[in-house]
Formats: C-alpha cells, sequence, structure tokens
C-alpha cells in the first residue's frame, strides 16, 4: 500500500512540474506572440517592415524580461520557436524555380553573396567589431536580412552581447530594406535594366524577402516572380552557411570568432536546417498541397516575428545605443558593396 502511494505521489509530483515547466513557458511565449500580432497588424496598416515592428515594439515590453513568470517562455520564443521558423522557410522553394532561372542569375547570385560575406567580414573587422558581430552582419547582409541573423545567431556561442548584436543588426537591415524597397527600383529603372535585370538585381541585393517582393513587383510582374526566386535561392544558402559556422565555431571559438572574450558557450547543431531541407526536398517533389505550402510559410513568417518580439524584449534600448555609430556604419558598407556588385554583374551578364 504504502509503495502504491509512493508511486502516486511521484507520478503526482512529475505532473504538477511538468504543469508549472508549461505554464511558464506559455506565459512567455503568449506575450512574444501578442506582441508578433501588434506588429503584424501595424506593418500591414503603415506598409513597415513588420520585423522592425516587432522589435520595437519588444523593447516597450522590455520590463518582462526581470520577471521570473516571462523569463523562460521569452527565451524559448528566441530559441525554438525560431528554430522553426527557420526550418518552415523551406516550403517556399523547390528545385525546379532554381533550375528554370538558367546558369548566369544563378551564379551572379552566388558571386553576390559569397563576396559580400567575404568583403562584408573585412569590412567589419577594419572597424574593429568583434569576430561574432562580423559574421552575424555579412551573413545577414548577404543572404536574406533578419532571417538569416536569427539562423546565424542560433549557431554563435552565446554570451552577454549576441542579443544585442542581433537586435542591432535586425534594425539596421529591416530599415535599410525599406530604403531599398523605394529606392532600388528607381535606380534599376535609370540604369536602363529589363525586367529580367531589374528581378535578378532586385533579388540578389535586397536583404528581406517582404521588400524583395514588393520591389520586384512595383517594377513589373515578370520582375517580380525573378526577384522572389532569387531571393528564396539566397534563402537556401543560409543552410550551408549555417552548418559551416557550427563546425566552424565548434573548433575555432577560442581562437578567432571571440578571440579574447570568454565567456561563450559551444553553439548547438543546426538540426532544424536539415528540417529546412527536408521541406525544399519534399516541395520539389511536389508532395506539398499548394494550400499547405501557404499555410507553412504563413507559419514560418509567425514564428520568425514572434522570435524576434522576444528578442526585443529581451533587449535594452539604451545597452543598443551604447554601441555607438559603428556597427551601423559597417552594415549599410557592406549593403552599398552588395548593390554596387549586384548591379555591375547584372549589367553586364544578363539580358533584359
Amino acid at each position: 500500500m504504502s509503495d502504491s502511494v509512493s508511486r502516486f505521489r511521484s507520478i503526482h509530483d512529475v505532473y504538477r512540474a511538468a504543469h508549472h515547466q508549461v505554464g511558464s513557458i506559455g506565459r512567455g511565449v503568449a506575450v512574444s506572440a501578442l506582441v508578433a500580432t501588434a506588429a503584424l497588424f501595424l506593418a500591414t496598416h503603415y506598409s513597415a517592415p513588420v520585423m522592425l515592428f516587432a522589435l520595437l515594439l519588444g523593447m516597450a515590453f522590455g520590463f518582462l524580461r526581470a520577471e521570473p513568470s516571462f523569463e523562460q517562455g521569452i527565451r524559448f520564443s528566441t530559441r525554438t520557436i525560431l528554430r522553426v521558423g527557420v526550418a518552415l522557410l523551406g516550403a517556399r522553394l523547390t528545385l525546379g524555380d532554381l533550375a528554370a532561372l538558367g546558369i548566369a542569375p544563378l551564379l551572379i547570385t552566388c558571386s553576390v553573396v559569397a563576396a559580400t560575406l567575404l568583403v562584408g567580414y573585412g569590412i567589419s573587422r577594419l572597424f574593429g567589431m568583434r569576430g561574432a558581430f562580423s559574421v552575424l552582419s555579412a551573413g545577414s547582409v548577404s543572404i536574406c536580412g533578419a532571417s538569416a541573423a536569427l539562423g546565424i545567431a542560433s549557431t554563435l556561442p552565446r554570451d552577454d552581447r549576441l542579443h544585442l548584436d542581433t537586435v542591432i543588426v535586425v534594425v539596421s537591415v529591416s530599415t535599410l530594406s525599406t530604403i531599398a524597397l523605394v529606392v532600388y527600383p528607381i535606380f534599376a529603372q535609370q540604369m536602363g535594366m529589363g525586367d529580367v535585370q531589374a528581378g535578378v538585381f532586385l533579388g540578389a541585393t535586397i536583404h528581406d524577402v517582404a521588400q524583395v517582393v514588393g520591389a520586384g513587383f512595383s517594377v513589373s510582374e515578370s520582375s517580380g516572380e525573378i526577384a522572389t526566386v532569387i531571393k528564396l535561392l539566397r534563402v537556401a544558402m543560409l543552410l550551408p552557411l549555417v552548418i559551416a559556422l557550427a563546425i566552424a565555431t565548434r573548433a575555432l571559438i577560442k581562437r578567432h570568432f571571440m578571440a579574447g572574450e570568454p565567456g561563450g558557450a559551444s553553439p548547438p547543431v543546426p538540426w532544424f536546417l536539415f528540417g529546412f531541407l527536408a521541406l525544399v526536398l519534399i516541395n520539389s517533389l511536389g508532395w506539398i498541397p499548394g494550400s499547405l505550402v501557404g499555410l507553412l510559410a504563413s507559419a514560418s513568417t509567425g514564428c520568425l516575428i514572434t522570435a524576434v518580439a522576444a528578442l526585443g524584449i529581451q533587449s535594452s534600448i539604451g545597452e543598443v545605443l551604447k554601441r555607438g555609430w559603428r556597427p551601423i556604419t559597417v552594415i549599410v558598407l557592406q549593403t552599398l558593396f552588395m548593390g554596387a556588385m549586384g548591379a555591375a554583374l547584372v549589367t553586364q551578364l544578363v539580358s533584359g
């Protein structure tokens, strides 16, 4: 009898602990999702970057990061929900879309991304920025803006400065994407680019997916379709980059990326990116119905906005401002390099 009572109490204790755990996570996730919903509403009605709204609104709720009942769920949002969102990005892409582009746009896109990664990293180091920020900013600018920043940050060693680095990068690339949405289509027309050239240029040089779509379709329907596929090719490059970063940081953490900066933890294995690859392959085989593709894409966006909102809650505006002018200047220079290289290659190698 006593053994049965003891087992019952053990099961009851486990249940209570699990219930408390879920409740703690749920509160933080709920407030992050609420901030994300408000950001999406404002972005839809005022035609502004949703990621930027989510981050700034999240910062307004920064007082919650000191509340133990919210802390666990907010952290869960910036890690687990983020990784789910990045994995679901794979549902937007098929290998057939990439093959249909032809060799020149593919080579241009790969060249622009690779060069921006290398030169962007060098620019950042030249301005005295630490290795982790340099990788984060160069990867974000070259691949897919805020989404890439979140994916890359998930593989870098976590320390007291990483979340501030991520906030600065997300704010900067979101703002620059909005500027590019207005300026780049005008620039493409002034340069005499045809629909194909404009689509490749816009897809290869604007940071965030939403701004690429808006800029492309503002030129023409053909440019919009091409720009979107080119942009998704850049999104696909997140997979090899993050895997490479995970391997590199595990091997070189003390000697290179964070040299002289103790306290960084070993980065996790990015298993979520294999989910991204699996969805690309499954979608390429036509096994995902069109309606479900749209649903997965929306779910991905929702997860990423929620993660950014939680990141904002974790951040302090004062701490961000203390970082000074150099981080933003670095990201602006990386963006200008990418735009100039993209324009030069497109006008030389792609017929209008």
